[in-house]
């Protein structure tokens, strides 16, 4: 049986089923209701219950007290009837709090010749609060900080899943690539960064990544996907080869999936068997979409990139204040350098 929840003061509304949490539910409909710890230790997933009634299938929460009768830790509570509950969503990233936190290596996939998948776990119990879109920094032995995009949707929290690429002479990536283990224990700082869905919005969405830019475009892509946006939604992937498409198949399943999902990928110095576009990857759109002043466009990649669209774009009647961008810089000597 599945019991209607109303969050106050947005309005906005989800179901939840029996015995399922209430975080839970509203992390499967993408609202964004705030959270820590997940395992009832922490408090941050508190709020006000003003209507209906709650239990808790795992007993109380370590963290509630006796007192506590109007009370509800969304983590722990599942719902026994129709609920109105108060709280103050996560709606943009400086509402979420950065944390400093271990991590195991869960899984390193070799996606092509110089890009692996990282699959990262938080410690038992613990889960990343972020935004799609965001990304996290890897803090190394002496201080420095590493930047990788996270490529996953806030829903599909069970690991971190990151995009690296090799850079050539970068020891972080070198070790990566060449010596790291899984088990491998890491400390991240997460989440951070100002680049993430608008989900308010009603504008069609163009979305261009330049090589390992694809990682918070598919977290960005999958959360829209999973919050229900149906307005149309234009991926442009920009890569030197074919084999410089990492995932091939996933954007083709997007697009035969959702019918509000196109994609084009463009390549560079395109194979000489390649029959789709060729070139720079902002050319393409603009080829496509040669007035943008009713769109909005999420971009991500190398600087150079970055900046010929940007200029383009806003050149072909595109706002700014409609144009996200998350700059990827390589380079052995950065402090950070954003791989993906």
């Amino acid at each position: 049986m599945s019991h209607k929840v109303q969050v106050e003061p947005s309005g906005h509304q989800f179901t939840v089923e029996e015995n399922e949490t209430i975080l839970d539910a509203a992390i499967r409909h993408g609202v964004n209701l705030p959270y820590g710890c997940r395992n009832g230790f922490c408090g941050d997933c508190r709020a006000a219950l003003s209507q209906g009634e709650i239990n808790y299938p795992n007993g109380q929460p370590p963290v509630m007290s006796d007192n506590e009768t109007d009370v509800c830790y969304t983590c722990q509570a599942a719902a026994s009837s129709d609920l109105t509950i108060g709280v103050v969503e996560i709606l943009a990233s400086t509402d979420i709090q950065t944390r400093i936190m271990p991590c195991k290596i869960d899984c390193i996939d070799r996606l092509n010749e110089d890009v692996i998948r990282l699959k990262l776990k938080l410690p038992e119990g613990e889960r990343l609060q972020f935004l799609a879109g965001q990304y996290l920094n890897f803090i190394l032995n002496d201080g420095s900080k590493r930047a990788f995009s996270i490529a996953n949707a806030p829903h599909d929290d069970e690991f971190i899943e990151l995009h690296v690429r090799h850079v050539t002479g970068g020891a972080f990536t070198d070790q990566l690539f060449n010596g790291m283990q899984e088990k491998t224990i890491l400390r991240i700082e997460a989440p951070l960064g100002s680049y993430y869905l608008r989900e308010e919005s009603d504008r069609p969405i163009i979305l261009m990544g330049g090589g390992t830019g694809f990682a918070p475009l598919k977290g960005i892509i999958e959360h829209a996907f999973q919050i229900g946006v149906n307005r149309p939604m234009h991926l442009y992937w920009g890569v030197r080869s074919r084999d410089d498409l990492y995932l091939p198949d996933l954007p083709e399943q997007w697009a035969a999936q959702y019918p509000n999902f196109s994609y084009t990928p463009v390549l560079s110095e395109p194979d000489t068997d390649w029959q789709g576009r060729s070139g720079w990857v902002h050319e393409a759109v603009i080829e496509n979409y040669p007035d943008l002043s009713a769109h909005e466009v999420y971009m991500s990649g190398p600087p150079p990139m970055i900046q010929a669209g940007k200029d383009a774009f806003l050149a072909h009647g595109l706002s700014d204040e409609k144009l996200y961008s998350d700059s990827f810089e390589y380079g052995a000597a950065a402090v950070t350098a954003k791989s993906g």
